[in-house]
Parts: structure tokens; sequence; C-alpha cells
């Protein structure tokens, strides 16, 4: 027990250094790849179990029509699959826009980072190496955190838009127009 609670204090010291080394920008880039991850898992859940049941029941509602055929029938049919539809791509631009925001912050960091260096080459001039070490590092891990969480959240929305595409395809499938014997309009 008292090895695992100082590995965690380890892991706990680690991570507060890595923020320390990239300042006040890498918190607004943690801030926003977890709102970008906590939106996907919502997401992933939301394929997994909610949308199931969602599909059965626009299914299950198609198929208790009398007639599939009417022009009215055919709305009916547009407005059940637009609204799945809708419903599926709920978070899907915002997660976009914070993929997009990850690597803005990103450049953000790097700026702030030089512009550190600078006030330690203008004060101590560029005899002391170590010195500008600290705004070297400000502005390169906030890069790096940036780009990850962008090449991350690109993952996901690629996975997300090419689910929410084919299950409103599949659904359009499920829900069959009768041919013969309509109303049409």
């Amino acid at each position: 027990m008292d090895i695992l609670l100082l590995g965690f204090f380890d892991i706990v010291e680690r991570i507060q250094d890595f923020l320390e080394a990239g300042g006040p920008v890498l918190l607004a880039i943690a801030g926003v790849i977890f709102m970008m991850w906590a939106m996907s898992v919502e997401r992933f859940v939301y394929f997994k179990w909610v949308l199931p049941r969602q599909e059965q029941a626009v299914i299950a509602l198609w198929n208790q029509r009398p007639e599939r055929a009417s022009w009215q029938a055919h709305q009916i049919r547009r407005a059940l699959i637009a609204g799945i539809a809708l419903n599926a791509r709920l978070y899907l631009p915002t997660i976009k826009t914070l993929v997009t925001v990850c690597p803005l912050f990103g450049l953000m960091g790097t700026v702030t980072g030089m512009i550190a260096v600078f006030d330690v080459m203008a004060f101590a001039g560029m005899g002391n190496p170590r010195l500008m070490a600290s705004g070297v590092s400000q502005a390169t891990i906030p890069t790096l955190a940036g780009m990850v969480g962008a090449l991350s959240g690109i993952f996901v929305v690629v996975w997300l838009e090419s689910t929410v595409k084919r299950r409103v395809e599949l659904l359009g499938d499920h829900l069959t127009i009768d041919t013969a014997g309509g109303t049409g309009r």
C-alpha cells in the first residue's frame, strides 16, 4: 500500500513539474483536451447504448404505420431519419472546434515562451543558457501538447462522422417504403 501511495505521489509530482515547465497556457490546453474527450466519451456511450434504442423505437413507429407509400409517409420517414441524425451529430461541431483550438493554444504557448526567452536575454544577455532553458521549454511543451490533443481529436472526429453517416444510412434502409398500393400525391 505504501509503495502504491509513493508511486501515486511521484506521478502527481511529475505532472506538476510538466505543467510548471509548460507555463500557464498548458493548463488551458489541458482544459480544452479534457472537454474534447469528455464530449467524445459521451458520444461513444451514446452510440453504444442510447442510439440503438432510439433506432429501434423509430423502426417500430414506422412499422406501425398502415401505409408507407404516400407523400406524407415519405415526409414522416424523412423527419424520423433527420431526428436520429440530429441526435447522433450532437456535440460534433463543438468537438471539431476544440480540435481546431488545441494547436492555436499551443501556438500561444510558443509565443509566450519565446517572450520569456527574450526577456531573459534582455536582462542577463545570451551568456547564460540555463536561464533561457525555462523559456524554451515553456515555448515547446505547449506546442507539443496542442498538437497531440489535436491529433487525437482528429481520429475521434473522423470516427464519429463515419459512424453517424453509417448509422443514418442503415436506419434509412430499415425504414422500408411500400411501392405498391400507395396513394401518392
